[in-house]
């Protein structure tokens, strides 16, 4: 784990904490190989593609838009103009993870990197 995750994620309250590891596993385990990082204050994953970040009544999965079409937009919150998210309250059940997991697969073949 890098470092500068390792140091966010501890800094988290329990729940967030167990939320971010199980969407970082979720990450992690759909792309073997993946690279993690810490830009913009939060871990990061594939140079941008995908962030997450804990906010006061959720955390956020952070995924970049560039280059996908707006039915694709669509599926993501948010009014970025290069990124959107989906909120996560809770620990995901099978069922959302996987449609997670389809969300990610749909970024990571057409989504371009966020500068």
């Amino acid at each position: 784990m890098h470092e500068k995750v390792a140091e966010y994620l501890n800094k988290q309250s329990e729940k967030h904490k167990q939320i971010l590891n199980q969407l970082r596993t979720l990450i992690l385990t759909t792309f073997p190989g993946i690279t993690e990082g810490f830009l913009w204050g939060v871990p990061v994953y594939d140079g941008g593609r995908f962030y997450l970040v804990s906010l006061k009544n959720q955390v956020n999965l952070g995924v970049s838009i560039i280059n996908l079409n707006q039915d694709e937009i669509a599926l993501f919150e948010g009014s970025g103009k290069t990124t959107r998210h989906i909120k996560v309250y809770d620990l995901l059940n099978v069922e959302d993870q996987t449609v997670i997991v389809n969300k990610l697969k749909l970024v990571k073949e057409k989504a371009g990197l966020p500068k």
